[in-house]
């Protein structure tokens, strides 16, 4: 995950001449196996008065003890070692006590706020919602209802679109007696829990049906182990950002005219013709990419505030000339959900074209993908690791035994989490040092950050979409 991208002279704002730090120290643990010293004791005249019945029951006594004692080192002995091993996957070496310092300027560790209102569209295409106050699901009442607010709902959710919405008869519908409905209020807009009214009934008659735009599925998903080759289908959101003819970023794919991948992918690049980016997907091998494959950019839009200096911001969005063709191999992910945080130790995918090795000679033809941990950013930022160089619009994962990492060339590309049977789009490939290095995991430009410029970018009906080079 290096921004050294394919045959490119390394970035400015590399980290790779940073003073990693002292490493992750761990307390080591109590030796088992030591003991006191044996001490030798004065014998006491008493013991010349005991009679020999009492002499046996002590001899008795102190052989149960010493076989007691001998057991018990024994099953230490045997257990002690299987139990001191670290579990493969798990956040060991976050738990353990840091010798390091933390940076300064942690994050806050704010309450979390639990959501007073939540949505879910069921197998029906029904729109349901749950406030605090209640623990039961209820349907809407189609009274009120507007295509703005089934855009907001949608985009709550993790879509990128609204597709469809109607109004559908109650009588049409075979519901529980119980099921209970909710109102949206005619005085208040919005999404909030004092918007919705709690109804036995509604009295149009009517309940809104909703759909949005598909992500997140993978329909020829296969289990393959990470960091070997992917079969088609298996991410079917990952596209290549190639120059020419030759792969230069990863990138996800959003909607049919819409993908996702990092800045400094094309800020590195930003002399070249727009006319020569184009986009790949439902791709596995590279081999088979032939000339004038692929589909035009037609604008190439960074974030705003995106920095080159500590690659801040660090993303940006592709406009396609012509829809992407959605099949089984080729497919949009979601956006993470509204106020959805996916805590450390969460087990995410990343995926790429980069380098397989961390001395980058050799870049994969084929599709790779490895499984990580979502680690703290209070854990990345210490001393020990990054020394406080991620930002709040930064997430780090990875080990810290280095053993899985992405790489140069896998820049842009997706960091994925499973939300049940969705999955979600939770960081873009965007910097580290070096690849799969120990105390050095990588560092991801953080998705949820970016919701509100994402939807407002991709949404905005004066925008002119004619061609338009990177400044």
């Amino acid at each position: 995950m290096s921004l050294m991208l394919d045959g490119q002279a390394p970035m400015e704002a590399q980290y790779a001449e940073e003073d990693p730090g002292p490493g992750v120290f761990r307390s080591e643990p109590e030796d088992p196996l030591q003991r006191p010293e044996d001490q030798q004791q004065p014998i006491s005249p008493v013991g010349r008065w005991c009679s020999r019945r009492c002499g046996c029951v002590v001899l008795g006594a102190l052989a149960l003890l010493a076989g007691v004692t001998v057991g018990s080192w024994l099953l230490v002995l045997y257990l002690w070692p299987a139990a001191s091993q670290p579990i493969p996957g798990t956040l060991q070496d976050e738990d353990m006590t840091l010798s390091c310092s933390e940076a300064n300027g942690e994050e806050a560790l704010l309450p979390s706020l639990s959501r007073t209102v939540s949505f879910r569209i069921n197998t029906e295409d029904l729109l349901e919602v749950q406030v605090r106050a209640r623990p039961d699901w209820l349907l809407v009442c189609h009274e009120g209802w507007s295509s703005a607010l089934g855009l907001r709902i949608c985009r709550s959710l993790g879509h990128l679109r609204l597709t469809h919405h109607k109004g559908v008869k109650l009588s049409d519908m075979k519901l529980n007696s119980s099921q209970g409905f909710a109102q949206l209020s005619p005085r208040l807009g919005g999404l909030l829990e004092e918007v919705w009214q709690p109804r036995v009934n509604c009295s149009s008659g009517q309940i809104v049906s909703l759909k949005c735009s598909e992500c997140g599925a993978r329909p020829l998903a296969s289990q393959i182990v990470g960091g070997q080759a992917v079969a088609p289908g298996r991410w079917p959101w990952q596209a290549s950002v190639a120059l020419g003819f030759r792969h230069t970023c990863g990138g996800s794919v959003l909607a049919p005219y819409w993908v996702v991948t990092a800045a400094h992918c094309m800020h590195s690049f930003r002399l070249f013709r727009l006319s020569s980016w184009r986009v790949h997907v439902g791709l596995v091998s590279h081999s088979v990419v032939r000339p004038h494959q692929g589909v035009a950019v037609e604008r190439i839009i960074p974030h705003p505030l995106y920095s080159a200096q500590n690659h801040d911001y660090d993303v940006a969005l592709l406009r396609l000339r012509t829809p992407l063709n959605f099949s089984d191999t080729v497919g949009a992910v979601c956006l993470p959900a509204e106020e959805q945080d996916f805590p450390r130790g969460s087990q995410c995918w990343v995926s790429g074209w980069g380098h397989t090795d961390p001395s980058h000679t050799h870049s994969s033809d084929t599709l790779q993908d490895t499984v990580v941990p979502l680690l703290s950013t209070r854990l990345c930022n210490s001393s020990c690791i990054y020394s406080g160089a991620l930002t709040p619009r930064m997430l780090c994962a990875g080990y810290l035994d280095g053993r899985a990492d992405a790489c140069q060339g896998d820049s842009g590309g997706p960091l994925v989490c499973p939300d049940g049977g969705t999955w979600r789009l939770v960081g873009v490939v965007s910097w580290g040092r070096g690849c799969a290095e120990p105390n050095h995991p990588g560092v991801f430009a953080k998705v949820a950050e970016f919701l509100d410029w994402i939807h407002d970018t991709a949404w905005q009906p004066h925008v002119s979409w004619g061609l338009r080079q990177v400044h």
